[in-house]
């Protein structure tokens, strides 16, 4: 896998590390990386399982209204 070199202020990254309890800033910037991935990733799968509720509520048939 490819690397990326970032800089960053220390302080937000300290605090993810305290926060994760990992000694290494570079762990702790990959863990707020992978769960902000992993989070995107529900939500997808949130959205398109409510999108396909809502598709199939639309496709049954109505009872005639009047």
């Amino acid at each position: 896998m490819a690397k990326v070199n970032v800089g960053l202020d220390a302080e937000p990254v300290v605090e993810v590390m305290v926060l994760a309890g990992v000694r290494s800033p570079q762990d702790a910037v990959e863990l707020v990386v992978r769960d902000y991935i992993a989070r995107g990733r529900r939500t997808e799968a949130r959205v398109e399982r409510t999108d396909q509720n809502l598709r199939e509520v639309e496709a049954r048939p109505q009872d005639p209204q009047g």
